[in-house]
C-alpha cells in the first residue's frame, strides 16, 4: 500500500516529514514524468529524462517504506523506543535512490539526496530545523556538483546551486523548515525559467532544462510536505510556459554511442582512481555514492573498456549498457515501433546487441537479473513492441514477470525463450521490425530453437556428470546444457564439442570467445571446421569479461 502523505507542523522536520515528501515528490514525478521526457534534450536527445527521475524516486521510496516496516510497532524486536529516527529515514532515503538510480538526472538526484542525509543524518546540535535544512540543500548543491566530472551550467546543477541560495537566504533570517523550502522551491523555479539561455541546446529547442524540471518537482513535494501545502498549478514563466510536449528539433553533436551504469564497491581512493581513467573514456561522467558503494554513470564508445575499469577498481554489478543509437532517432519523443531486449553474459556481447539496435541487460556468471532490471531495460527501449531475450533457462521466471509488468504499461511484449547467448545472436539475425510482430517473433523463435548451443567451462573440483567423473581443472563441454565432453584443454574439448554437434549437419558455426581465450584458438577451430565441413561456415566474436571460456553456437 503506498504511504498516505501526513500533514505536518511548519517547523516540524522528522522521519514522518521525509516519508511524506517521498510520497509526495513520486507522485509529482508521476504526473510530470511524460512533460519531462519530452522536454529531454541534454546530454542526450533520449526522451527519459522524466521515466529515469520517476525510477529512481520510485527505489528511495520503496527503501524507505522497508525502513518504515523494519521499524513499525509490532515487527519483529521493535517497540517504541526503536521506531525510525530523522537520521534513519534520510539515510535509507537516499541510498534507495543510490541503488535504484538511473540516467544522468536521476544519479545526479541520489547525490543530492546523498548530500542532505549527510546533514539530516548528524545531530542537529543548536541548529534550528529552518537552519538545518538550509544546510542540508547547500550541502546537497556541493557533492552534486562533486560527482559531476565536468559541470555545465543551465542544467539541473544549476537548477540546485540556486535552491540552495535561495535556502540559506531564509535559514539565514530564523525561517522554519516549511519557509526555507518554499524559497528553495521559488529559487528553483526562477533558476529553471533561465536554462535555455544558459545551454545552446535548450535554447535552440526552445525548453528548459529536462533534469531541472523534475527537481522543481521534488522541492515543490518537499514544500507541501513541510508546510501542508500544495504548490500552485501554474507553471514558471518565461520559456517554461507551457512546458512543450514536442519540442522543435534540435541540432545535436553526435557523442558517444553507448551509456554505461552499474553499482561499485570499492574505496574511495580506488574511485578516485576509477572517476580519472572513465573521464578519458567518454563524458558524462557522474560518480556517486560513499562508505564503499557507489553508482557510476557514463557515456563512452568502448563499454567494455569502462566496466573494465570498474573491475580494476572493485566489484562492479547491476551492470546496464545502453545503445544510443535508437534514443538519438527517437529525439523528437516519438516511440519506436518495435524493440528488442536481450540479457547478455559480456560486455562483447552487449556491444553486438547494441549494434544491431537492441538493449542489452549485463549479467555476470551466475547472476540473475531483478525483475526490475528487465522492466527498466523494456522502458528504455522506448517501444510500444518488445521482444525480450534471456538468454538462460534460470531467467525464464523473471522474463515473465517482467513481461507482465511492462505490459501494465501498455507494452506488448513477447518472451523468445532463449537458452543461451548464441540463441539470442541467431534470433536478433532475422530480426525484422518492419514486418508484423507476430511474424517476427515466430521467426525469431524458430531461428533460436533450431541453433544448438554448447559451452566450455573449468570443472572446479571433482564430480558425477552426465558424461562421467571429472576432476578440478578439467574442461567441460557442455551441450544443450549437459555435459557431453570432459577433455584436459580447451582447444581438445572444443574439436570433440563440434564434431559432435556437426554430426547432425549445420551451415553455420559461431565462436564466441571469453576474455582469456587467445585467437590462435579461434583460428584453429575455424581451420578444423573448414577442413571437415567445406559447407560449414564460421563467425567468431569476443564475449568480453564475465563471458564463458567459449560459447559455441551450430545453425
Amino acid at each position: 500500500m503506498p504511504h498516505e502523505p501526513q500533514p505536518q507542523r511548519p517547523d516540524e522536520l522528522d522521519a514522518e516529514a521525509v516519508r511524506t515528501w517521498s510520497s509526495l515528490a513520486l507522485a509529482a514525478l508521476g504526473r510530470a514524468r511524460e512533460d519531462i521526457d519530452a522536454i529531454n534534450v541534454y546530454p542526450v536527445a533520449d526522451a527519459d529524462t522524466g521515466t529515469n527521475l520517476y525510477l529512481t524516486a520510485e527505489s528511495a521510496d520503496r527503501a524507505l517504506d522497508e525502513a518504515f516496516g523494519k521499524a513499525a510497532p509490532g515487527a519483529p524486536g521493535m517497540t517504541d523506543a526503536t521506531r525510525t529516527s530523522l537520521a534513519q529515514a534520510v539515510r535509507a532515503y537516499a541510498y534507495g535512490a543510490l541503488v535504484g538510480a538511473r540516467g544522468n538526472s536521476g544519479t545526479i538526484l541520489a547525490q543530492l539526496l546523498r548530500g542532505v542525509a549527510d546533514v539530516l543524518g548528524d545531530e542537529p546540535g543548536e541548529r534550528g530545523p529552518g537552519r538545518l535544512l538550509a544546510q542540508a540543500l547547500t550541502r546537497a548543491a556541493e557533492e552534486a556538483y562533486g560527482a559531476v566530472a565536468h559541470p555545465v551550467e543551465g542544467t539541473m546543477l544549476t537548477v540546485a546551486a540556486a535552491a540552495a541560495r535561495a535556502g540559506e537566504a531564509a535559514g539565514s533570517t530564523a525561517g522554519s523548515a516549511a519557509d526555507v523550502a518554499r524559497a528553495a522551491y521559488d529559487g528553483a523555479r526562477a533558476a529553471l525559467a533561465e536554462t535555455p539561455g544558459q545551454l545552446a541546446a535548450l535554447g535552440r529547442a526552445g525548453v528548459v532544462d529536462a533534469g531541472g524540471c523534475g527537481l522543481v518537482a521534488v522541492l515543490g513535494a518537499l514544500w507541501q510536505a513541510l508546510s501542508g501545502q500544495e504548490p500552485a498549478p501554474e507553471p514558471v514563466r518565461g520559456r517554461a510556459v507551457p512546458v512543450p510536449q514536442t519540442p522543435e528539433p534540435c541540432e545535436q553533436e553526435e557523442g558517444p554511442a553507448y551509456e554505461v551504469v552499474y553499482l561499485l564497491e570499492a574505496s574511495e581512493a580506488a574511485v578516485g582512481e576509477l572517476r580519472e581513467q572513465l573521464d578519458g573514456l567518454g563524458d558524462s561522467l557522474v560518480v556517486v555514492g560513499g562508505e564503499g558503494l557507489w553508482n557510476v554513470h557514463v557515456h563512452v564508445d568502448d563499454p567494455g573498456a569502462a566496466v573494465e575499469a570498474g573491475v580494476v577498481a572493485g566489484r562492479p554489478y547491476r551492470i546496464r549498457i545502453t545503445h544510443f543509437g535508437d534514443e538519438r532517432r527517437r529525439a523528437r519523443g516519438e516511440r519506436a515501433q518495435r524493440a528488442v531486449v536481450a540479457v547478455v553474459p559480456g560486455e562483447g556481447l552487449a556491444g553486438l546487441c547494441g549494434e544491431a539496435g537492441a538493449t542489452a541487460v549485463l549479467v555476470r556468471p551466475g547472476e540473475v537479473p531483478a525483475v526490475g532490471d528487465l522492466v527498466d531495460a523494456i522502458r528504455r527501449a522506448h517501444a510500444r513492441e518488445v521482444v525480450l531475450l534471456p538468454g538462460g533457462a534460470e531467467l525464464r521466471a523473471t522474463a515473465a514477470a517482467a513481461a507482465e509488468r511492462a505490459r501494465a504499461d501498455g507494452v506488448r511484449v513477447a518472451v523468445i525463450p532463449t537458452r543461451s547467448a548464441v540463441q539470442g545472436l541467431a534470433a536478433l539475425a532475422v530480426h525484422d521490425p518492419e514486418g508484423s510482430f507476430d511474424e517476427d517473433v515466430v521467426a525469431m523463435t524458430a531461428a533460436a530453437g533450431a541453433t544448438r548451443y554448447a559451452e566450455l567451462a573449468v570443472a572446479e573440483r571433482q564430480s558425477f556428470t552426465s558424461a562421467g567423473i571429472c576432476q578440478a581443472g578439467d574442461v567441460l563441454g557442455l551441450i544443450d546444457g549437459d555435459v557431453a565432453v570432459i577433455g584436459p584443454g580447451l582447444t581438445e574439448t572444443a574439436e570433440a564439442v563440434l564434431e559432435r554437434m556437426l554430426g547432425s549437419g549445420g551451415e553455420l558455426v559461431t565462436l564466441v570467445l571469453g576474455p582469456e581465450v587467445p585467437d590462435t584458438l579461434a583460428e584453429h577451430l575455424e581451420a578444423y571446421v573448414q577442413h571437415g565441413h567445406l559447407a560449414v561456415d564460421t563467425v567468431t566474436y569476443r564475449g568480453g569479461r564475465y563471458s564463458a571460456p567459449l560459447l559455441i553456437g551450430v545453425e
